[in-house]
């Protein structure tokens, strides 16, 4: 082919000046021009006959759409390497570069790429991302899979999901079209404890730990409270014969400045003057002190008219019972 130099330039801009030997020499550029500009350090290699049309250190950006061009075929950015596009919790630019490719492709990695293969490759893929990335619920789940263990993937899911603001309807679905390869169940309860409005790994712990072990009755979730002083978001109540009890989950990375207490005391005051009963757990109370809080709760809420039975967890049922 003849060279082009506008085709060359509007090449070098869409693939974020990454090309391949190939392509190179498809512009009219000979191999002895390309070991020119390499050993004059203008271009930098990439991976095996790919291609940094750059001086300098290569961008994360660069080595990833290099890796797209060294497979070539039908490939996707996925896993960390996708969740880095996106901008995701499990994002990495350390490690392998992680590729998927359809089921029965022949494509091979090579040191500095993983690559995977998947039978649902056609309904993976972002709409609209360049470069070609898979979609962000399809990314967690890979990431979420591969935990140690369910309890872990479960976790993992729950706080990339709430990061992220994926609904878990749509993860729900997602697991159902595409089942994972390990975690199953696991993942689909955390799509429905999105659903139920948990958002946080802590609130994930206090229902799975806390509340359904213990036989509390589930909580509304996320519940909105506009008042004079603002509207104020509720992580659980429970509307009991005689009151409602709010429960908050308050994590200290996000309850450490100033702003936060001041909303936190504008909080309290409100639900003072509604007369709602109140508690509040941290992390400490409800992964370390599950059984306690459990009981905590179920007293207050006898208190409130609750008729219900505290169940023994496999980890109290042994303890002396108060």
């Amino acid at each position: 082919m003849d060279e082009n130099p506008e085709y060359w330039q509007r090449l070098r801009r869409e693939q974020e000046n990454v090309a391949s030997v190939q392509q190179a020499l498809a512009q009219g550029i000979t191999e002895n021009a390309i070991r020119a500009h390499v050993a004059a350090g203008r271009w930098v290699p990439l991976f095996r006959g790919v291609l940094a049309l750059v001086s300098g250190e290569p961008t994360a950006s660069m080595w990833r759409r290099a890796a797209l061009l060294f497979v070539r075929g039908p490939a996707l950015l996925s896993h960390a390497s996708a969740a880095a596009v996106h901008r995701m919790p499990g994002a990495s630019d350390v490690g392998p570069i992680h590729v998927t490719v359809p089921y029965g492709s022949s494509a091979r990695g090579c040191p500095g790429i993983t690559v995977h293969r998947s039978r649902a490759f056609a309904h993976l893929a972002a709409a609209g991302v360049d470069p070609p990335v898979t979609g962000r619920i399809v990314t967690l789940v890979d990431l979420a899979v591969q935990r140690d263990d369910a309890r872990g993937a479960m976790r993992f899911m729950t706080a990339g999901a709430s990061a992220s603001r994926l609904p878990g309807a749509d993860i729900r679905k997602t697991l159902e079209l595409r089942p994972p390869r390990r975690y199953r169940d696991a993942l689909l309860a955390a799509a429905e404890l999105l659903e139920s409005g948990v958002q946080s790994v802590l609130e994930a712990d206090y229902v799975t730990d806390v509340e359904a072990p213990h036989g509390l009755p589930p909580a509304t979730r996320q519940v909105r409270r506009r008042t004079e002083a603002g509207t104020f978001v509720e992580d659980a109540e429970y509307d009991l014969p005689l009151g409602t009890l709010t429960v908050r989950l308050d994590g200290w990375a996000t309850h450490r400045t100033r702003r936060t207490a001041y909303r936190d005391r504008k909080r309290d005051n409100v639900a003072e003057l509604e007369g709602r009963a109140r508690l509040v757990f941290g992390t400490e109370e409800v992964w370390t002190e599950t059984c306690g809080t459990a009981r905590v709760v179920a007293r207050r809420m006898r208190q409130l008219g609750w008729q219900g039975t505290l169940v023994r967890c496999r980890a109290c049922e042994h303890l002396p019972w108060p």
